[in-house]
């Protein structure tokens, strides 16, 4: 690790020389100061990933001085063991605090946490087929709604719902005849899954990874065998966000297998394009966009539950293709895709709107439209403060370092209190988001 910087600066400085270019030119091109492109060449200090691949874009060298800064650790990913063999315990507070932690069945009968409850909510007899069919019809239409509700509100409001709701799926189908509990599972899963992807929203890479592997195994007990296969994508974001690009492409290519459905493909193709666009490979990227539209461009109609990731991009591969963009250091192209893009996304879609719109406020710093940037901010401010995103949190992090290098700038100046009071109030980023 001694050594690393040492190795960079004086890659950067060869590879800048053989391009012709002057310290100065090259601070002009990737809006850092001189002073500081100088320490990174003479092994002073460490670059950040941001001017790594800002330095790749510029001197067209396709990633070979990101491939350069440190890896980061893999990441860890523990099978829970089966739902059968668990209680899931949940705590809710009079002052709106709560917690959820699954315990083995034995663990349970053990401490005799039953007879501590006194109160039993379970159910006395069997529930009909009609029941059973009423709960999964009403439960589908809920889901769509909690999902709208998702894009408005912070995880820990809606959490407890969720979790509830899913206990009573997957308890419900342990009684209900075949048919129904194929479909209670199914339901159940998609319910699992959205847990998931609130609870990375606050930060726990960990717990995310648990209720995605829950969100399988319902599935799996459903008959829906194509799930695992999301589950490699889900993961796959986890390790975007740590910028392990080895690790993310190769989770998305495990998920591109010819069995499975055209929209579990093409999400997994666009989750490859990011992998390679954080690693410098602009070909190797765009030809998974490309692969990924045409995938997307024919799926046919979800049969196995509610759809699988984002619903609110009007055309999600251009968002990721903007989205890549400012990975491979072509912040201003980026900036100019995220515009267009984002003018499509309802002003209702809130997460949505502040997920993309911090990114695109980052590639309009990153390419040296500082005013702007800060007007694209500014008027996310309290949208970011109702979504409450740990993974947007990380972006909005990466922005005040961007904007903190002009910070003579009036309008950074201005900024700055209103953002730092944003990033204390933000949940700290720990895990992705996808939606």
């Amino acid at each position: 690790m001694q050594q690393q910087p040492h190795e960079l600066g004086r890659e950067l400085r060869r590879l800048r020389l053989a391009a012709g270019l002057t310290l100065e030119q090259l601070a002009a091109v990737v809006h850092y100061s001189k002073g500081q492109l100088s320490k990174v060449e003479r092994g002073i200090k460490t670059p950040s990933r941001e001017l790594g691949r800002l330095c790749d874009a510029a001197l067209g060298t396709n990633g070979e001085l990101s491939a350069l800064l440190p890896k980061q650790p893999p990441v860890k990913s523990e099978v829970a063991a089966s739902p059968e063999e668990e209680v899931w315990s949940m705590q809710l507070s009079p002052e709106g605090s709560s917690w959820f932690r699954p315990v083995g069945r034995r663990e349970v009968v053990a401490a005799g946490v039953g007879s501590a409850l006194g109160l039993s909510l379970g159910m006395s007899r069997s529930p009909t087929s009609g029941e059973a069919a009423a709960v999964l019809e009403a439960s589908a239409a809920m889901f769509a709604h909690y999902r709208s509700l998702g894009q408005s509100v912070g995880p820990a409001l809606l959490l407890p719902t969720l979790i509830a709701q899913t206990h009573t799926l997957r308890e419900l189908a342990a009684s209900a005849e075949p048919r129904t509990r194929q479909g209670l599972l199914r339901l159940g899963s998609r319910y699992a899954e959205y847990i998931g992807w609130l609870v990375q929203e606050t930060g726990n890479e960990e717990a995310a990874l648990w209720w995605t592997q829950r969100a399988v195994s319902m599935a799996e007990g459903g008959g829906d065998h194509d799930l695992a296969a999301y589950a490699l994508v889900r993961r796959a974001l986890v390790t975007l966000y740590r910028e392990d690009a080895e690790q993310t492409v190769a989770l998305a290519q495990q998920a591109q297998s010819s069995g499975l459905p055209s929209r579990i493909r093409g999400l997994a193709a666009q989750r490859e394009a990011q992998g390679h666009a954080i690693a410098g490979d602009y070909d190797a990227s765009m030809r998974c966009l490309d692969r990924a539209g045409s995938l997307l461009a024919r799926e046919t109609p979800a049969e196995s539950g509610p759809l699988l990731g984002t619903t609110h991009l009007p055309d999600p591969v251009a968002m990721i293709r903007g989205w890549c963009l400012h990975d491979l250091g072509r912040s201003g192209a980026a900036a100019r895709t995220m515009d267009e893009q984002l003018d499509q996304v309802s002003p209702l879609a809130l997460r949505t709107q502040a997920r993309y719109g911090v990114r695109r406020a980052l590639a309009h710093a990153t390419a040296g439209e500082i005013d702007h940037a800060c007007a694209l901010t500014r008027a996310l401010l309290a949208a970011l403060t109702t979504v409450d995103s740990a993974t947007i949190t990380a972006d909005l992090h990466k922005l005040a370092r961007v904007l903190t290098r002009h910070s003579r700038n009036a309008s950074v100046r201005e900024l700055m209190p209103d953002l730092g009071m944003s990033l204390h109030l933000g949940t700290p980023s720990r895990g992705p988001s996808h939606d």
